[in-house]
């Protein structure tokens, strides 16, 4: 946990110093009892597991179902996540994907860290990205998440950041924390307890060096998290299941009953049981007017049916297909046709991830190119490309692009809607460049066929033959 130092007196108004900014920024961070905080318990798993009616069962099985957990959220949440997956970058100028794009992001390691990225978006409703230069002066993309990171927008715009600020602590306790705005640099050093005691430096880049991640960007509200409509839901499950367990322990086998005995004491004055269920087979009293009998064990059919419906609501609310959840589905496995037909929501949901969380890697991007004074830092065309968010059949996949392949599509478009990647495609290329070098070799080292000279035509006197012909007729 972030600890903000004492001693600084409130202010009114727009921050000026950076003691001012961090404070203000400060408060804006996610703190361990916000809400995104919570979503984060809900995808692992950890928040109450299961909800007992009654606080006489809680003392009595907490202990038995303290390791149950029936928890969809991380599901949820990781259906959307495992097709979010950036292939490369497009230049129009640049011929395929960019070359340099493509080496900021093998040197960062972003082929992992990206997911990590749009994990925690998707959980906590947003992320951050840093971009700043190493002591080699090469860019460094370091992603961070919301619990640590703070941002600012500028007044009217919805893009731009006034300012940023990022809280972070070792594992030795010691903090540091680094402010950023458009004109300057503020870095408070490990260990320091006081925010006033900082080095002030220059923005070499002139922008805050900051991107924000957000799944469902809106105008005057938060960020929303993909857990946000589903943790009711999975609250309820959680009853449910609670209560179908306590059942189970306490009514779900027949109970065996007799009447016309004596009820015997113990020292302390509570009845003792007069039969071991367990251990006893054959149930007996010397006393004529016993009688025995039992009575039937619970049905816990209406718990299923419940919680049944319950998961089908959280599947058409979260657009995740049913089959994840397997849902009356045990006897009978889908069909090919009918899972592409039940993942279209699920589709349109990530297409929909895409289009901000690619605005904003392109951003990232073209920080790197400002850290590198390139021209190509005001790239507005830049694209982003993703993988095919669509599982498909391999037969399918071909097939579609050969139809492609009819409509002059060039072929590198195609290699890439084959789920190639930018580097696959790039030594594609040099393969068959080699080929085709091999291949003119071979063609002037081979002998080359002699030509026959071309006859020429046999020469005449075409005003005498046309008068022969006249004359003979």
């Amino acid at each position: 946990m972030i600890v903000s130092p004492g001693g600084h007196a409130p202010f009114i108004g727009k921050p000026e110093t950076p003691e001012q900014w961090l404070m203000y920024l400060y408060g804006r961070l996610q703190g361990p009892r916000s809400s995104a905080a919570e979503y984060v318990k809900y995808y692992e798993g950890e928040q109450q597991k299961l909800a007992f009616s009654q606080m006489r069962y809680r003392h009595a099985f907490s202990e038995v179902f303290a390791q149950w957990r029936d928890n969809f959220c991380g599901m949820i949440v990781d259906a959307s996540a495992e097709r979010l997956n950036v292939d490369s970058f497009r230049l129009p100028e640049s011929p395929g994907t960019d070359r340099d794009a493509r080496e900021f992001w093998q040197r960062n390691s972003m082929d992992a860290f990206s997911g990590m990225v749009h994990l925690d978006t998707l959980i906590r409703g947003s992320a951050y990205v840093a971009v700043w230069a190493d002591a080699q002066g090469e860019p460094t993309i370091t992603p961070v998440s919301s619990s640590r990171m703070a941002v600012a927008y500028k007044p009217g715009s919805l893009t731009e950041l006034e300012a940023a600020a990022l809280f972070e602590r070792d594992a030795w306790g010691r903090q540091r924390v680094t402010l950023w705005t458009d004109r300057y640099v503020y870095e408070v050093p490990w260990g320091a307890t006081e925010w006033h005691i900082g080095a002030l430096n220059p923005n070499p880049i002139g922008v805050v060096p900051v991107v924000p991640f957000q799944t469902r960007p809106r105008l005057l509200a938060d960020p929303v998290s993909d857990l946000a409509n589903i943790v009711p839901i999975q609250d309820a499950i959680n009853k449910t299941v609670s209560d179908a367990l306590t059942t189970s322990e306490a009514a779900a086998f027949p109970q065996r009953t007799v009447t016309g005995l004596d009820i015997v004491m113990d020292a302390q004055g509570n009845p003792v049981e007069p039969f071991d269920i367990g251990a006893d087979k054959l149930l007996q009293a010397e006393d004529p007017n016993a009688r025995f009998g039992s009575m039937p064990a619970a049905d816990l059919s209406n718990y299923v049916a419940l919680t049944d419906m319950l998961v089908q609501h959280m599947a058409s609310i979260s657009k995740v297909p049913s089959t994840y959840f397997l849902v009356n589905n045990a006897s009978s496995a889908p069909s090919g046709e009918s899972n592409l037909s039940a993942e279209a929501g699920l589709i349109a949901k990530v297409r929909q991830f895409m289009t901000p969380l690619g605005e904003s890697w392109e951003r990232v991007i073209r920080l790197c190119f400002a850290v590198k004074r390139d021209s190509r830092k005001d790239a507005f065309a830049m694209e982003t490309r993703w993988k095919d968010p669509e599982y498909r059949t391999e037969a399918q996949h071909i097939d579609a692009l050969l139809k492609q392949k009819q409509l002059n599509v060039p072929e590198q478009v195609l290699w890439a809607e084959a789920g190639y990647s930018a580097t696959q495609i790039e030594t594609f290329r040099a393969m068959r460049l080699e080929d085709a070098r091999a291949a003119a070799e071979v063609q002037r080292l081979m002998p080359q066929p002699q030509q026959s000279p071309t006859p020429k035509p046999p020469q005449g006197n075409s005003g005498n033959g046309n008068r022969r012909i006249h004359e003979s007729a």
